[in-house]
């Protein structure tokens, strides 16, 4: 059964205000961005999120007041801004985000254990340092928003040391993953070339998973190597062709980053007013991705395509000085 649907549709049906949300993707990786422009277009809000380490998607959700809850390790667009900016903002001077802190590892471990159906996760990393001392959502303000467990963590005998103290850490229920793959056929089973990352954790164990896709192909030719394949079909709700729809990060065998987009986007949310500008140019105002592409121009991604062998987009050939 066919399960391609126009991304409109697909972001409309299958994401819905106060969602647990969890985006595939690391920092300027494989971002899902054209998820992420249609939901501020529909108006979706109020999202418990979820993210390994994040980047510009999170930061424009953030900066539209879209995210009542950020459970995160680090978000930056790396190489561009240390610390996205918005989140920067909310957490500084608007003191408007709530915001709970755990290390990458368990992060990670976090997410693979909501994939395996884990009631909780005993972990060690972390014992002894602020990231389990301080908390930054409390246990008060815990108890009044359903979807957030009532603690960060909780220490706990070991049962097989006698003696040994672990950390008990709360495994997400994530309502919602959007993930940017570079194949998927009609029916939803996915290709994902290069790093994984925490992709394959999320689509699992998620009740409702969107794949964006570069290519939609069918379930013949994706089931010719089987080996290449990352998720499988019974995980996915819907396949939406989005052709560069991880812009400006960049997708692995297909484009590089954007660093002029990443440059303008650094500039852009170092202000309310500027960012909101960004906003208001690069999606209220462009009707969907369609129209977004047309805005970016053949030009510009055409430079971004990666050089085989290289894999990133390098300039091969000299410039006449």
């Amino acid at each position: 059964m066919s399960k391609v649907m126009s991304l409109h549709d697909a972001i409309a049906k299958y994401v819905q205000s106060g969602d647990s949300l969890c985006f595939g993707g690391f920092t300027t990786n494989r971002k899902p961005y054209a998820a992420v422009y249609e939901i501020i277009r529909q108006g979706q809000t109020d999202f418990i999120g979820y993210s390994g380490p994040a980047g510009g998607d999170w930061d424009i959700l953030i900066g539209e007041g879209r995210v009542k809850a950020f459970i995160n390790c680090y978000i930056a667009n790396s190489g561009y801004t240390n610390v996205c900016r918005r989140f920067r903002h909310a957490i500084e001077k608007d003191k408007n985000l709530l915001f709970e802190d755990y290390s990458q590892d368990v992060m990670m471990y976090m997410l693979h254990a909501s994939s395996l159906g884990l009631p909780y996760l005993p972990v060690k990393f972390m014992q002894g340092s602020d990231i389990a001392n301080k908390w930054g959502i409390s246990k008060e303000i815990r108890q009044t928003i359903e979807k957030l467990p009532n603690d960060k963590l909780v220490e706990v005998d070991n049962p097989f040391v006698p003696g040994e103290k672990v950390l008990a850490i709360p495994v997400p229920r994530i309502d919602t993953a959007i993930i940017h793959v570079q194949k998927a056929s009609i029916n939803g089973t996915c290709s994902i070339e290069g790093d994984e990352f925490h992709d394959i954790d999320i689509a699992v164990a998620s009740k409702k998973c969107i794949v964006l896709a570069e290519e939609i192909v069918t379930e013949e030719e994706i089931r010719k190597d089987p080996t290449k394949n990352s998720i499988p079909q019974f995980c996915v709700d819907a396949v939406v062709h989005v052709p560069y729809g991880a812009h400006p990060s960049q997708l692995y065998n297909y484009y590089d980053y954007d660093p002029d987009f990443y440059k303008m986007y650094d500039k852009a949310s170092s202000t309310t007013e500027d960012f909101k500008a960004f906003v208001k140019e690069w999606i209220l105002d462009v009707k969907d991705h369609d129209a977004y592409i047309d805005k970016l121009g053949a030009s510009r991604l055409a430079k971004l395509r990666v050089v085989p062998g290289f894999q990133y987009a390098a300039k091969i050939v000299k410039e006449d000085k």
